[in-house]
């Protein structure tokens, strides 16, 4: 037995504009398929309730910029609407769509701005396909109640076996003379090109794809230093410096493999680039605005760089085309023209692998989410989970409440439960967020009804208004 806040029949679009749930366990048609990426802490196999009086049928899911067929083939085996688009939408046209539905799924390209969100009235998560989450204004998300995962893992070793390739490609010169030799060009030089082995790489960020790298350059021979703000065990003999300069320093190859932040932005510029060996190598597939392209572009044409990598850039098309120009960079033109630069289109996590790995892990958590409120993994919510409910659990119902975290709200909220057997309860907070998750036994129709009024009722429920 379940209820929705205002509409007790079943009622899921007004359940979910207000952010206020309550349900029973997941559907007993909860899948992960098989992966290193499956569900965290929840006991699948303890046979599960449906999900009443809410239809999955009546949740209303819009994928874009070609996500994973098996992000699809999950949601779809929930009973959800799903629709999906191959490439990211204008931002009207985004707007128009937004409006209706429950969940959205995004990769890089799909800007989920403030504007944007305001006119997402039924909107009560977005699922990242994809590690950044810059594209999306998490800030107004979390006060407005809607809850944002992504996928921090699934393409780490992707990314990893990209920035190795890069570097024997640059030590060997060899798009130049892949380049030569499709224009009819025979070039046979060894000047100025290298073993990888006995050279030293220098990791920024050693996360997920950094600490990936540190491993498979240390099993080609390299020597592995990396530099993060805050101290990580090494795997290997990598070794940890103290300062951004002693690896720049010390390092023959660069990479960078740290988040989008006010803090990384332009971390990589004309004075990083005068304490780099000479004939140095940089890469750079993490994020755009992290290297200052101007003084690359110097640093290469004076020769302190011998080259360079890049998989991001600080403005990227929206769609695929002839769209990476001087109109979108100013510096294109000069960016294009430098010998062993290796550009490529975003691509570090495009693998098939990757991309499965990411849908079922994305998924995953719209699932968990929607089914249950499941908030592990989320990048802008308390994490918060309880033991899901089964099927010999009659007449119980879990109370999902997101709030203004201020003094009294709990005082308030267990004020309302106190007639009744509250079975399990976790709160947790993050900033001004609050989300709180209930589980009550013996409950009627009536019982629900009374809950739903009281908790709608409460001034915190509604963060800020839209």
């Amino acid at each position: 037995m379940s209820a929705a806040p205002r509409d007790i029949a079943g009622g899921l679009a007004n359940a979910f504009q207000n952010h206020l749930s309550l349900s029973v366990s997941p559907t007993s048609t909860f899948h992960s398929p098989s992966s290193s990426f499956g569900p965290r802490g929840i006991a699948a196999s303890v046979a599960s309730k449906q999900l009443k009086p809410f239809n999955t049928g009546d949740v209303r899911i819009l994928l874009l910029e070609n996500v994973n067929q098996t992000a699809q083939d999950i949601l779809k085996k929930q009973g959800y609407q799903v629709e999906f688009h191959k490439s990211s939408l204008p931002e009207d046209e985004l707007i128009e769509k937004i409006r209706d539905v429950h969940a959205i799924g995004i990769r890089s390209k799909t800007k989920l701005s403030a504007r944007v969100l305001r006119e997402a009235k039924n909107l009560i998560v977005i699922g990242c396909f994809c590690i950044g989450t810059n594209q999306v204004d998490l800030d107004y998300a979390a006060k407005h109640g809607i809850t944002v995962f992504n996928s921090p893992f699934s393409n780490s070793r992707s990314v990893a076996e990209l920035v190795i390739a890069e570097i024997i490609i640059l030590a060997r010169q060899l798009g130049d003379r892949s380049n030569e030799m499709h224009q009819g060009t025979w070039n046979k030089v060894s000047s100025k090109c290298w073993e990888i082995r006995g050279k030293t790489l220098g990791i920024i960020g050693y996360g997920h794809i950094g600490s990936q790298l540190s491993v498979l350059a240390e099993s080609m021979g390299m020597s592995v230093v990396y530099y993060d703000v805050v101290p990580l065990m090494a795997l290997g003999i990598a070794k940890q410096v103290n300062t951004l300069q002693e690896l720049l320093e010390t390092s023959d190859f660069v990479t960078l493999h740290v988040p989008e932040l006010p803090e990384t932005k332009n971390m990589i510029g004309e004075e990083q680039f005068s304490h780099m060996k000479q004939g140095s190598y940089l890469i750079n597939a993490s994020r755009g605005s992290v290297v200052d392209i101007p003084a690359l572009i110097a640093a290469m044409r004076s020769g302190r760089l011998a080259g360079a990598a890049l998989d991001v850039y600080p403005s990227e098309p929206a769609a695929n085309g002839d769209y990476f120009n001087s109109t979108l960079n100013a510096w294109g033109d000069d960016l294009r023209s430098l010998k062993n630069l290796i550009l490529t289109p975003h691509i570090g996590g495009s693998t098939e692998e990757a991309q499965r790995a990411i849908g079922v892990e994305v998924a995953d958590a719209l699932v968990r989410y929607i089914n249950e409120g499941s908030t592990l993994g989320a990048v802008n919510m308390p994490e918060v989970t309880l033991r899901s409910l089964t099927s010999a659990e009659e007449n119980h119902v879990r109370v999902i409440f997101i709030h203004a975290n201020r003094p009294g709200v709990l005082r308030q909220v267990n004020s309302i439960f106190g007639d009744h057997n509250v079975v399990k309860q976790m709160s947790d907070s993050r900033g001004d967020v609050a989300y709180l998750m209930a589980d009550i036994s013996d409950v009627n129709l009536g019982d629900i009804k009374g809950l739903c009024e009281s908790l709608e009722s409460l001034s915190c429920k509604r963060l800020f208004p839209p």
